[in-house]
């Protein structure tokens, strides 16, 4: 079996990581790709469960040290990328691996990968509701979510670059055409 790659994207608060769990409880051949991140844990995160954490200065060192598929500075000194030792750990047990990254991360995966990967645009219903989703989450002061806000503006305008896109209005139906989707995916022949 060749590995394949399941590459989902949103806007933060757009229900991606909630959607990426239940599609892995339910899919025991996709493994969850831990990303690298320089940010601050949150209190219900675990290091090398949820993100490797690791300071500014060592995530640069791995960007000089080319050890990055793809990697952004999401904000001032908040980089997310994804290892290349990620991906070479979960192929090396026969499974394919899933991606929960941001959406210029996703198309950087994309385009090295081609054919190979299956990205998926989670997109909210509207921007007020992604204001309330985030507003309820409770981890978001003015500044931040205003920041969110407008990143995910910026974000929206990538959907059409994706293979499926997936409007999460209702948790269950974005979950049924989600796994659809992947499962269509990872039936194809592989061209090439």
């Amino acid at each position: 079996m060749t590995g394949k790659l399941i590459v989902i994207s949103a806007p933060s608060g757009a229900g991606k990581t909630t959607l990426v769990k239940t599609l892995l409880a339910q899919k025991p051949n996709l493994v969850f790709s831990i990303s690298a991140a320089s940010r601050t844990k949150r209190m219900h995160e675990t290091n090398k469960k949820d993100y490797y954490f690791l300071s500014v200065r060592e995530f640069k060192n791995k960007i000089d040290n080319h050890e990055f598929l793809e990697w952004q500075e999401v904000y001032p000194n908040q980089y997310y990328g994804t290892l290349l030792s990620e991906i070479d750990r979960i192929w090396a047990t026969g499974n394919h691996v899933v991606f929960d990254v941001d959406v210029l991360g996703g198309l950087n995966i994309k385009k090295h990968f081609g054919a190979r990967a299956l990205t998926i645009f989670i997109k909210p219903p509207s921007i007020t509701h992604l204001q309330q989703r985030l507003q309820n989450r409770g981890t978001e002061n003015d500044e931040s979510l205003k920041k969110r806000l407008s990143k995910a503006e910026f974000e929206l305008s990538f959907e059409n670059r994706f293979d499926v896109v997936v409007v999460n209005d209702n948790i269950q139906t974005a979950q049924r055409e989600i796994v659809e989707a992947i499962e269509k995916f990872l039936n194809e022949e592989m061209e090439g």
